[in-house]
């Protein structure tokens, strides 16, 4: 049987994986239900709330007060800021400054900037084959095809990968 990997208590999250669970479950309680602190840096707040409450993505977000949306802009460290956009270097900053091991990044090059800085790096599927691991009743095809349907592009091999993953559960 597969371990579970241990639930980590804290989590900071940038603004790709929260527009992607929202397009694929409709909501953000899996996050929630698996962690007890979600933080969300000030950038990545700003950036969901960029166009207004009303576009896709940012009324789910303004309504879930359980997340730790800070209210006070991130100082980035040059190479980060240099490296990534706003909302990746602040996730990476807030995690190495409030000594979380963990953040949420979909794009390439911030997985890679957070690994090169020790942080363990999940992405929005992962978190949701983590949310299927622990007991989550969530159908992966499902959320994969909500994602598409919402503009969330997925490669094949990432599909055929995560596919893979829950196969072993």
């Amino acid at each position: 049987m597969l371990k579970m990997p241990e639930r980590p208590k804290r989590i900071v999250i940038n603004t790709g994986p929260l527009i992607s669970l929202i397009a694929g479950l409709g909501d953000l309680t899996l996050l929630e239900k698996l962690y007890k602190e979600v933080i969300v840096p000030y950038e990545v707040k700003q950036e969901m709330l960029s166009a207004g409450k009303e576009e896709f993505g940012a009324r789910v977000f303004y309504n879930n007060n359980w997340l730790n949306k800070l209210d006070t802009s991130t100082s980035i460290n040059s190479f980060l800021a240099n490296s990534l956009d706003k909302g990746e270097a602040s996730v990476i900053q807030v995690a190495l400054d409030k000594e979380i091991n963990t953040v949420c990044i979909d794009e390439t090059v911030g997985r890679r900037v957070a690994r090169l800085n020790n942080l363990r790096v999940i992405g929005s599927l992962g978190i949701i084959i983590f949310g299927i691991k622990n007991g989550e009743d969530i159908n992966l095809e499902d959320v994969i095809k909500n994602m598409r349907e919402n503009g969330i592009w997925i490669s094949k091999n990432l599909e055929k990968e995560a596919k893979r993953l829950v196969k072993k559960i």
